[in-house]
């Protein structure tokens, strides 16, 4: 079945890439699918993404928009999965980790071959240049860059107050963290500090940030060599580990956390800016919901990755891939951003609409939330994304030796990395 659906992939994007130019205009009925993982969680964006479906359809009344809920872990396989059945796949939500492999193997289609340079172009101003290129491989736009975050510690101000903290001055680096957290561990029963870091859904993209912000990385830069047993690496491993012998983090699961954090159980919470949304409405009459930059290691330049995604076009019926691609336009438009940032928490791609009053300009006056986000963009660390069609199974792994190195009994952290990367190299293409 693997060869069949290879050989199936590979001939689909042949035909795709052959394509003429797609029709200007949808001008019959069409429905197409939209697989989509903000969809599958309802703290993540759903009510946000099934309004930005709503309001497109009243606006494209011959395109009907089939929503297919599936968690980001689990696009490839499913993907994988409705290719071999015949199922119709038109536009998908696909991780900034997948893109590639959804290019090689999936036939995602790259939009300079069936949109016209002119149009393209037209679209593509006024979005954030390294957003573009994120979605980018060998030189075409097989994923039009979506959602965009980077991790944020958001910080609960009335448990600040409570134990003496400033909630002015939140820790700025893990010391200062691992010292507030001592403090409210000492004299409360909240849980100092949940993070995104671990968890079925996490993949590496948090983790990247961390070792990246101690001068390591998990891979070197031409993708070639893992890299996440090297001192710098292992040293922010200890640093997490410290923090779990401490007792001011656990290892809890995502769900587990969110509703911690927003039922004002929890101290702080480092996590991608896309839960702002789910964290604001259990904030309200509740508790001060405050957000800071992500914790940097001494006088080390904070290096954050970015989470996320790109939408990438599946179809090869150019009705429906003209259908696909006004959709795309609509959910990265600035009407797009201006929900996606304002009831998600996304960065808006589109930076002009953060100061114009008809978009995001009188939102952001009252939510002070966004701007540790924006800020982190200047440092941003592009999230590099494993290679080879082993990309998945290298990133599971990685990321369950650094948890078992976090939160397990053997306080040897630089074996267990050390094996888990050997173990991981022989993935690798």
């Amino acid at each position: 079945m693997k060869t069949s659906l290879i050989a199936l992939a590979f001939a689909t994007s042949a035909t795709m890439t052959s394509a003429q130019t797609i029709p200007e205009s949808v001008t019959e009925p069409v429905t197409i699918t939209f697989y989509n993982y903000n969809l599958a969680s309802a703290g993540n964006g759903a009510d946000a993404t099934n309004k930005m479906i709503a309001e497109f359809e009243a606006a494209n009344p011959n395109v009907t928009v089939k929503g297919v809920p599936v968690p980001p872990q689990d696009i490839a396989t499913r993907l994988q999965a409705d290719l071999v059945a015949g199922q119709p796949i038109d536009l998908v939500q696909m991780p900034f980790a997948a893109l590639g492999f959804a290019a090689e193997n999936l036939g995602a289609v790259a939009l300079e071959d069936i949109v016209s340079e002119a149009e393209l172009a037209g679209h593509f101003e006024g979005m954030v240049p390294n957003g573009l290129e994120l979605g980018k491989l060998d030189g075409k736009t097989y994923g039009l860059a979506y959602t965009f975050s980077t991790p944020v510690l958001f910080y609960n101000a009335d448990i600040f107050r409570e134990v003496g903290l400033d909630p002015e001055n939140p820790p700025a680096t893990w010391e200062a963290l691992k010292a507030a957290g001592d403090q409210i561990k000492a004299t409360t029963d909240y849980l100092p500090l949940a993070t995104g870091i671990y968890g079925p859904t996490a993949l590496d993209w948090l983790m990247q940030g961390v070792i990246a912000s101690n001068g390591g990385a998990v891979i070197n830069a031409d993708r070639t060599k893992m890299t996440f047993a090297e001192p710098e690496a292992i040293e922010a491993v200890e640093m997490l580990r410290s923090l779990a012998q401490a007792g001011i983090t656990r290892n809890l699961g995502i769900t587990a956390q969110m509703e911690g954090m927003a039922a004002g159980n929890t101290a702080m919470y480092l996590q991608t800016s896309a839960i702002q949304g789910y964290l604001v409405k259990g904030a309200e009459d509740n508790f001060e919901l405050r957000a800071a930059a992500m914790p940097a290691f001494g006088d080390k330049p904070v290096k954050p990755s970015n989470s996320g995604s790109a939408l990438s076009l599946h179809s090869t019926d150019p009705a429906k891939q003209r259908a696909a691609w006004e959709l795309m336009k609509f959910l990265t438009s600035k009407r797009g951003y201006t929900i996606i940032t304002s009831e998600i928490g996304y960065l808006p791609l589109r930076p002009e609409i953060v100061e114009d009053p008809e978009y995001l300009g009188e939102w952001v006056k009252d939510h002070p939330l966004l701007q540790p986000n924006l800020a982190q963009l200047k440092n941003l660390a592009p999230y590099v994304p494993l290679p080879g069609p082993n990309y998945l199974q290298i990133g599971i792994s990685m990321m369950d030796a650094m948890e078992m190195a976090t939160f397990g009994e053997d306080d040897d952290v630089k074996a267990t990395l050390t094996e888990a990367q050997e173990r991981t190299q022989r993935l690798m293409p």
